[in-house]
Parts: structure tokens; C-alpha cells; sequence
């Protein structure tokens, strides 16, 4: 078996990631998005990060997986009784990271570094590697005018209609060395999109320079599950985000978003109407439960990639 790489963000990504790190273990390297990350009094908070982290180690809040199990909020609570912001909430175990993460990178060093030691620290055998150690910041292009997501997210409630989106920094951010070695590695075996929301969470990964192009010729095979089932986003405001710019919230929808760049597309047995609509692009198709409720469900969704990208390399070998 080789290594599998993981392009991930948000929860359902972190869920499959999971699940592919439970049947391949340390083979399995987990490319984060960081175009969400944001600054707040004066640290660094990387949510998607964080989330597989904690998801990954085992100790991912089952409410929120962007926090610990068992958070509480005495800080945050404090903190605002001295007069400072409502928003956003932070977690007392949740501060961990975002401190030594600052305190990391104020020491002059890489992201990459300060994530791979946290992995270590954690008992984490996989390598989470964040999509650069450049910083990239997703903007929304909205109804009243550009923002961060982060203000879109926390401060507007994904209130403002989305009209589009900027990748502030991508054109100078580049591909780590650590995630190069991995992308141009003999025994690479496939690459997965995870479950997001491909405009903020997988779309600023493939905005680093260099970083679509790489994937694109790398010859193995590329395999994406849709984070929508029955026309809604599982998790966050994909959907929304769809319909705003115009787009069918459905799993066509999103296939079509990766064009040129996959090879297989997966969706849930709840759209399997869709299927024949998707290999109308070209593009190979599973119909599986993408719905993850449980441990079990994380690990028989990724097996099924697994053994799907391996039918569509055995497929290509044959033709060739």
C-alpha cells in the first residue's frame, strides 16, 4: 500500500480524513486548508487545523469538532466581563493551540513544523500538513461589499448573499517542502477531496501556486466526495453559497467544480439520480452512504474510496 493524500477542511473533511487514518495509519498525509485562519487578540486561530487534529488524536468535541471534548468557556466568560469582543467564542482547552502556534511562529518558525510537532504530541501517526506556510486568506465577495470569512462567518452570521470569491495571497503562497515530497513520492496511490465546502475550504488549497497544476499531472488517481446529499450541505453553508452565485446546490454542481482536476466523483445513494448526470462530464462514478455518523460509518465511507480510486488506476493501466 502507498500513501494516500487527503485534501480536507471543515468537519465532514476531518471525518473522512479520519476514517482513511484509520485503515492507512502513518501512509496517510492530511493537506489543510488554512484560508480561514484568522487573527484574534493577537494569536493565530487555524480552525480547520485544529479540527483535524483533534479529530484524528480521538478527542474532537462530538457537538463541535473544532473544539476538545469536554470544552468549557471560563476564559472567554472573563474575558468579557472585562470588556472585551462577544464574538468569536473561544474555548478554554481550545487556546492551547492557537498560543503555541503564535508563540511557533513569532519564533521565526514554519507552520508546517508547528503542526507536525503538535501531531507528534498528540499520538497522531499521519502528517497534517497545512495547504502552505504562506498565509492565504479566503475573502467573500458579498451584496455589502468584500470581507474575510472570518467576519462572514462570525461577526455577519454567513448573512450577506455571496456573490464570489478572492484568495488574498495565493499567487505568492507556496507548496511546502515536506508537502512536495509527499506529492512527488513513487509510492503516491491516490488523492482524495474530502466532504467541504469546495469554495472556502478546498478551492484556497488549489489556489496555492503551483499546487493544481502538481495535482493534476501527478498521473494518480483523484477522487472527490460531494459534501451534498439530497441538495444540502451536510455541514455549513455550501448550499447557500450555491444558490447565491447562481449555482444548483447538487452533486452535479459540485463534480462540475473539479473538473479537469478528478478523475472519480462520490456521491450519497440519496442522489444517485445525479450519477448519470455526473458521467456526462466525463468522470467516474460511486453512488455509497456519505452521511457520517459514526466511527463506522467514517471507516466504511473510506474504504470505498480507497477501493474506487484503486478500480479507476486499474482502469487507466488496462487502457493504457
Amino acid at each position: 500500500m502507498g500513501t494516500v493524500v487527503a485534501l480536507a477542511g471543515q468537519v465532514g473533511g476531518a471525518k473522512l480524513a479520519d476514517g482513511l487514518y484509520r485503515l492507512r495509519g502513518k501512509d496517510l498525509v492530511a493537506v489543510v486548508n488554512t484560508g480561514d485562519d484568522y487573527e484574534h487578540l493577537g494569536l493565530l486561530f487555524s480552525p480547520d487545523l485544529d479540527t483535524m487534529l483533534y479529530t484524528l488524536a480521538g478527542i474532537a468535541s462530538a457537538s463541535a469538532g473544532w473544539d476538545p471534548e469536554g470544552e468549557t468557556r471560563a476564559a472567554h466568560a472573563m474575558l468579557r466581563k472585562l470588556g472585551g469582543p462577544e464574538r468569536p467564542a473561544f474555548g478554554d482547552r481550545a487556546l492551547a493551540a492557537p498560543l503555541l502556534r503564535t508563540q511557533g511562529l513569532a519564533a521565526e518558525r514554519r507552520l508546517t513544523e508547528i503542526t507536525l510537532e503538535f501531531c507528534r504530541n498528540l499520538g497522531i501517526s499521519a502528517r497534517i500538513l497545512p495547504m502552505s506556510d504562506d498565509p492565504v486568506r479566503t475573502n467573500i465577495i458579498s451584496d455589502k461589499g468584500v470581507m474575510t470569512f472570518h467576519e462572514y462567518f462570525h461577526d455577519l452570521g454567513c448573512e450577506p448573499a455571496v456573490r464570489g470569491f478572492q484568495y488574498a495571497g495565493c499567487e505568492d503562497a507556496r507548496v511546502s517542502d515536506e508537502l512536495l515530497a509527499v506529492l512527488h513520492a513513487p509510492d503516491l496511490e491516490a488523492i482524495v477531496i474530502c466532504p467541504a465546502n469546495p469554495y472556502h475550504a478546498i478551492r484556497p488549497i488549489l489556489a496555492v501556486g503551483g499546487m493544481y497544476e502538481l495535482l493534476r499531472k501527478r498521473g494518480v488517481p483523484v477522487v472527490a466526495v460531494s459534501p451534498i446529499v439530497g441538495a444540502k450541505a451536510l455541514q455549513g453553508s455550501a448550499g447557500k453559497m450555491m444558490r447565491e452565485m447562481g449555482r444548483e446546490p447538487s452533486a452535479r454542481a459540485v463534480a462540475g467544480e473539479y473538473l479537469r482536476l478528478i478523475q472519480g466523483f462520490v456521491i450519497d445513494h440519496a442522489d444517485a439520480a445525479f450519477a448519470d448526470g455526473v458521467r456526462s462530464l466525463g468522470l467516474e462514478v460511486l453512488a455509497a452512504p456519505t452521511v457520517m455518523r459514526t466511527v463506522e460509518d467514517r471507516v466504511a465511507l473510506a474504504r470505498r474510496v480507497l477501493e474506487f480510486a484503486a478500480a479507476i488506476r486499474e482502469k487507466k493501466l488496462a487502457e493504457a
